[in-house]
């Protein structure tokens, strides 16, 4: 087992560092946000099971020549009492590092979510005091609030979007619409869980690099997602203005049109936007509607995802080995 505990922490050391930022610098996830979601998934999945499996099967190599007979006696020494005295300190140490890192994740992972399910709470009995429904708009609420401001609540058959009147005195019927799809796009992805996730994941381990990037690169792309499915109903100038507007706030020239094109000028002289967003990517949203890239080749997509399979299937096999092979 010495070999394949080596094994799993030279992937956990890649998939803790170089991997994440290799994917953070890239650019093709802007052209398949559905592909990049799912090998970021991969990354942080592959990331904690090598982590953890590492710790694990190097502190049980003492204990037996394969996994399932090494942990059939530390289930003797914990439940039967037998000597601990072939494991050592350091070994020790490892099996409670294991366990405690579990601990933490899955610990973390629940209290992240009674936090978001709290936050949530309040905010939905906030909307109930001071937010009116939207005409002619079911399941949308409207508060008064001169900054434009969009957003989801998610909540099941509670679910609702949110706007400012501020954001309706500045688009238009077409762009309005285009808001409302993209928001509830949102909620129809269920986009709230993989935020949950990542937002565990990064509480958990704020110092892994892994952590960190990857709430930041799913925070854009679930947006670009949202924009992709609400283009199956709107059309991509209406989405691009209604971006370029909630994001700097801009008003329209009442003399005269307000193209995308000046509403992208706006987002990138706005040193940050008005909703807590990053300018960068909102300015790459923007541009990868009015001048849309050339989707992933089939063969480049069949990569991304076959190096998902690989990561996650990796640590699993590694594990699985040293029980198999002895």
């Amino acid at each position: 087992m010495f070999w394949a505990a080596h094994l799993l922490a030279g992937l956990a050391v890649v998939l803790a560092w170089p991997a994440p930022v290799v994917l953070s610098r890239a650019k093709w996830p802007a052209r398949a946000p559905f592909t990049a979601m799912i090998l970021w998934q991969a990354i942080a999945l592959a990331g904690g099971l090598s982590i953890i499996g590492a710790m694990l099967v190097w502190g049980l190599d003492p204990l037996g020549d394969n996994l399932l007979e090494a942990l059939g006696q530390l289930g003797d020494i914990a439940f039967t009492n037998q000597p601990a005295g072939t494991l050592g300190l350091l070994h020790v140490f490892a099996l409670s590092a294991a366990g405690l890192l579990t601990a933490h994740l899955v610990f973390t992972l629940l209290l992240t979510y009674a936090k978001i399910r709290g936050q949530r709470k309040r905010h939905r009995d906030m909307l109930n005091l001071l937010s009116s429904p939207a005409v002619n708009r079911p399941r949308t609420l409207v508060i008064n609030y001169p900054t434009p401001v969009a957003y989801c609540l998610p909540g099941g058959a509670r679910s609702v979007t949110v706007l400012s009147d501020g954001l309706l005195n500045l688009l238009t019927a077409a762009e309005l619409d285009a808001v409302l799809v993209h928001e509830r796009a949102h909620l129809h992805q269920r986009h709230h869980l993989l935020l949950w996730a990542f937002a565990a994941w990064r509480a958990a381990l704020p110092w892994l690099p892994t952590s960190q990037l990857a709430q930041k690169a799913v925070n854009e792309l679930i947006e670009m997602l949202a924009d992709d499915e609400a283009l199956k109903q709107v059309r991509e100038p209406d989405l691009a203005r209604a971006i370029a507007i909630v994001a700097s706030g801009s008003l329209r020239d009442p003399c005269g049109d307000y193209t995308p094109e000046d509403a992208l000028v706006a987002v990138a002289l706005t040193p940050g936007t008005l909703v807590g967003q990053d300018t960068g990517a909102t300015v790459i949203r923007i541009q990868r509607l009015l001048a849309p890239q050339p989707a992933l080749s089939v063969l480049q997509q069949a990569a991304a995802l076959g190096t998902s399979g690989l990561l996650l299937g990796a640590p699993s096999l590694l594990l699985i080995a040293p029980w198999v092979l002895g």
